[in-house]
This record gives C-alpha cells, sequence and structure tokens, in this order.
C-alpha cells in the first residue's frame, strides 16, 4: 500500500511538474513576445533617431554645398575681374589714347616727308672721316662724268 501511495504521490508531482511546466513554457512564450515587441520598439526608436541625425546631416552638408558654391562663384568673379581689370588698366595706363596716337601719327607722317626730302636733296650719301686727320669724305659714283671746269665734281653714290 505504501508502494501505491507513494506511486500515486509521484503521478501527482509529476503532474504538478507538467502543469508548471506547460505554465513555464506559455510564460516563455509571453516573454519571447514581450522581448520581441520591445526589441522592435527600441529598433524602431533608434532607427527613428537614426533617420533624424541623417536628415540633419544631410541638410548640413546642402547648407554647406550651397556656401561652398556661393564661395567659388564668387571667388570666379572676382578672379575674372581681377584677370579683366589688371591687363585693362595696365593698358590704359601704358598705352597711348587715341588723341596721342592721332597726333603720333600726324608726326611720323611729318618726320616721313622731311626723310623723303632730305634723301631727294643728299640724305643718302655715305659719310665718312677718312685718313689719319679724320678728314670728312663721301663714296661717289665712279662710272658718273665728272663735272665742273675743273672736272672736280664727281656724282654721289645712290644718285
Amino acid at each position: 500500500m505504501k508502494f501505491g501511495l507513494l506511486m500515486e504521490s509521484a503521478h501527482a508531482h509529476q503532474k504538478s511538474a507538467e502543469a508548471q511546466l506547460e505554465k513555464l513554457r506559455l510564460h516563455t512564450e509571453e516573454i519571447d513576445g514581450v522581448v520581441r515587441d520591445e526589441i522592435r520598439r527600441t529598433l524602431v526608436e533608434e532607427l527613428q533617431m537614426l533617420m533624424a541625425e541623417s536628415t540633419r546631416a544631410a541638410l548640413i552638408l546642402r547648407r554647406a554645398g550651397r556656401g561652398a558654391l556661393v564661395r567659388g562663384t564668387l571667388w570666379s568673379v572676382v578672379m575674372a575681374v581681377l584677370c579683366t581689370g589688371i591687363p585693362a588698366g595696365i593698358m590704359r595706363w601704358a598705352l597711348p589714347s587715341e588723341a596721342q596716337i592721332a597726333a603720333l601719327r600726324t608726326r611720323r607722317d611729318e618726320l616721313a616727308a622731311s626723310v623723303a626730302t632730305l634723301e631727294r636733296q643728299g640724305g643718302r650719301i655715305d659719310w665718312r672721316h677718312c685718313g689719319a686727320t679724320a678728314r670728312l669724305c663721301i663714296r661717289v659714283d665712279r662710272g658718273a662724268p665728272a663735272y665742273g671746269e675743273k672736272a672736280d665734281y664727281y656724282v654721289v653714290a645712290g644718285y
């Protein structure tokens, strides 16, 4: 009889243990669901924070890009103005004005006319200093006839 009671007690403990195990399994499943929900909620929160940080970073990068574009454009404009203005200023300062150019052309024409007159009147004569005393002498055309009463005039070379 003791053996029967012992068996019955073991059987009751076994049923109680199985019931506790079943409760534990159900509780584990519930905890598993709660943990999954908590993980999802935490993950969603973290991803939302990451998305907010990414959005802020993108805005900052866009602002920096616009600032760089403005600075680059300003730099290009300043360089273009300098590269155009400096040579233009130097040219304006160094080169003669239209009035000065016209005056220089008039002067050149006058000088050219004077040179032409001088050439016609003997300006192309080849003058030298000759001899030990450095006397003034010219080149003559030996093939041309001599002139004058004593034939002491010669034609100058080139005329």
